[in-house]
C-alpha cells in the first residue's frame, strides 16, 4: 500500500512481551463487502490513501500494516461480569491488529470485533453479525457527536457467513468490524494479574501506561506511581460516565473488562439511547435486575474503579487507593455539568448552584416525560431558544408551571452571544436527531430486507450534521482521541 507520510506505526502493546497476549490468526472470511470505511479517522491517521482492494485486505483478510504488527494479539484479562468474577475471558471474537499514531502524535489502537475464534472464545464462534456491525457504527458516530469521548468505527466489512444467535432472526449475516481507540488495556487486564499475584506485572504494566498514556507520571515509581495513575483512571471514567448522562446513554454492559485505563467508550452490544428520562431505564434484556440501568451508571462506573482498585492494593496501600478513589464523585459532577451544559451551550458558573439547577432539570424530565433529545434540542442555547421552544411538539410542557424553575435556570445561564450558535441550519429543524430503538431497527430492516443501506447512510448524513451543528460547544478536547 502507499504509505502516507502521516502514517506513523508504533506498535508498543507487544513489548509487554507473552504473560499480556497471544499471538493468533485471523479468520478467513469467504466474502469480503465493505459496507463502511471511516475516511476522516482514516485521513487523521495517514490510511486515507488506501484504495477500497487494499483496505479489504488489511482490515478483512488483516494482512500486516506496513511496519506493524506481524502477527495479531488477543489481549488476556478477566473481569466482573454483572459483579461475578469470570476468570475464564479475554479477547474471544477479537484482536488488537495494529497500533498507531495520529497526526496529534497520540497512540491508538486498531482492535476488531468478530474476526474469528481465539483461544479465549470458549463455546463462541469468534464472529459478530452484521447488525451488529451496523450497530456499533451508529453508536460510535452517535456518541462522538454528542461529545463523548468514544472508539470510532474504523471499518465495517461484510463476510457472507451465516450466522445462528438467539437474539437475532437466525441465520442472520455476518461482519467483521475495526475499531479504532486510544487503548484497550482494560480494569481486567490488571485484575488478570493480581488473580494470579504478579505484583512485577503490575508495576510493568503501570510504566507501559506512564509511559504512554500519562507521561506526566513517567518519573513518578512504586506507590506513588500506582496511585497517580489510579487517580488519573478514576476522573477519566468519572467524565466518561458524566458524558453518558448528558448524551441519555445507557452502555447496557458495565463490566470491569468493558472500562478502560483512558476513560473511553467501547464495546456498543445492548446500548440504548433514553426516549425519555427514566433512572431505571436498561439497555440489555438480560439485564433483569437493572444493574446497569441508566441511573445507576455512575454507581456502576464507581464500583468496577473499586475493582480496579482491589487489584492495584498488591503495589499500593489499600488506604492510598482510596483516597484517590475519592476523586470520583467531585470528577463526575464538575464531567456532568461541563456535558449537559456543553449540549446546551450555557454559561458555567458557581458548581453548587449549578449542580442544583441540573437536579431541577432531571427531576423535571423524569416527571413530565418530555422527548429527552427534543428538550435539549429546543433549548440549546437556553433563553435564546425560547421562540424555537415555544412551537415545539411538546411546547405545552414548557409552559406549565413545573416548568418554571428549569426556565429561570436556563435564563440565568444564557450565553451573551447565545443567538450565534444557532446560526447552523440544524436548529431549523422542528425535530432533533434522535437515535432510539425504533430508529435503529428502521435503518437495519431495509439492510436486511432488500440490502438496501440508503437509510443507514441518511442516518449517519444526519449525526454528522448534528455534530457539526454541536460543534466546540459540546464537544472541546473529548471527541478526539487523547
Amino acid at each position: 500500500m502507499p504509505v502516507s507520510p502521516r502514517y506513523q506505526a508504533d506498535p508498543l502493546f507487544a513489548q509487554l512481551g507473552p504473560e499480556f497476549a497471544d499471538p493468533v490468526a485471523p479468520a478467513r472470511f469467504p466474502q469480503h463487502l465493505l459496507r463502511r470505511r471511516n475516511q476522516a479517522w482514516a485521513a487523521q491517521t495517514g490510511l486515507g490513501a488506501m484504495t477500497d482492494a487494499e483496505w479489504i485486505a488489511h482490515f478483512g483478510r488483516f494482512e500486516p500494516l506496513p511496519g506493524n504488527m506481524s502477527a495479531p494479539l488477543a489481549m488476556r484479562y478477566h473481569g466482573h461480569q454483572f459483579r461475578t468474577y469470570n476468570p475464564e475471558i479475554g479477547d474471544g471474537r477479537g484482536f488488537l491488529f495494529a497500533q498507531l499514531r495520529d497526526a496529534d502524535g497520540r497512540l491508538l489502537d486498531l482492535g476488531t470485533k468478530g474476526s474469528g475464534q481465539t483461544p479465549y472464545s470458549r463455546f463462541g464462534d469468534g464472529r459478530l453479525t452484521l447488525k451488529g456491525g451496523v450497530r456499533e457504527v451508529l453508536a460510535a458516530e452517535m456518541l462522538e457527536a454528542l461529545g463523548v469521548y468514544t472508539s470510532k468505527a474504523f471499518s465495517l466489512i461484510e463476510t457472507g457467513e451465516a450466522l445462528t444467535r438467539g437474539d437475532e432472526p437466525s441465520p442472520t449475516r455476518s461482519s467483521v468490524l475495526v475499531r479504532l481507540s486510544h487503548s484497550h488495556i482494560r480494569f481486567g487486564t490488571f485484575q488478570r494479574l493480581a488473580f494470579f499475584e504478579r505484583p512485577d506485572l503490575i508495576h510493568q504494566l503501570l510504566e507501559h501506561i506512564a509511559a504512554h498514556y500519562y507521561p506526566q507520571h513517567i518519573n513518578v515509581e512504586g506507590e506513588a506511581r500506582a496511585a497517580a495513575i489510579f487517580g488519573e483512571i478514576v476522573e477519566a471514567n468519572a467524565r466518561l460516565c458524566a458524558t453518558w448522562m448528558a448524551a441519555g446513554f445507557v452502555h447496557g454492559v458495565l463490566n470491569t473488562d468493558n472500562l478502560n485505563i483512558t476513560g473511553e467508550s467501547f464495546d456498543y452490544g445492548p446500548w440504548r439511547f433514553l426516549p425519555v428520562s427514566d433512572p431505571n431505564f436498561t439497555a440489555a434484556y438480560f439485564d433483569q435486575n437493572g444493574l446497569y440501568a441508566f441511573g445507576r451508571q455512575p454507581e456502576a462506573v464507581s464500583w468496577a474503579l473499586s475493582q480496579l482498585g482491589g487489584a492495584l492494593s498488591l503495589v499500593c496501600a489499600a488506604s492510598v487507593l482510596e483516597a484517590e478513589l475519592a476523586r470520583f464523585v467531585p470528577a463526575y459532577q464538575r464531567g456532568l455539568r461541563s456535558s449537559i451544559f456543553a449540549r446546551l451551550h450555557l454559561a458555567q458558573g458557581d458548581l453548587d448552584k449549578d449542580m442544583a439547577f441540573l437536579q431541577t432539570l432531571f427531576d423535571w424530565l423524569t416527571a413530565s416525560g418530555a422527548g429527552w433529545d427534543q428538550f435539549f434540542h429546543d433549548w440549546f442555547a437556553g433563553d435564546a431558544s425560547a421562540a424555537r421552544a415555544a412551537v415545539s411538539s411538546q411546547s405545552a410542557l414548557y409552559a406549565r408551571a413545573a416548568f418554571q424553575p428549569v426556565r429561570e435556570g436556563l435564563e440565568v445561564r444564557t450565553r451573551a452571544n447565545a443567538d450565534a450558535a444557532l446560526q447552523h441550519p440544524y436548529w431549523s429543524r422542528t425535530a432533533p436527531v434522535s437515535l432510539v430503538i425504533d430508529e435503529v431497527e428502521a435503518v437495519w430492516a431495509p439492510i436486511a430486507e432488500r440490502d438496501d443501506w440508503s437509510a443507514f447512510e441518511a442516518k449517519l448524513t444526519e449525526i454528522a450534521a448534528l455534530n457539526a451543528a454541536l460543534g466546540v460547544s459540546c464537544h472541546g478536547s473529548v471527541a478526539t482521541p487523547r
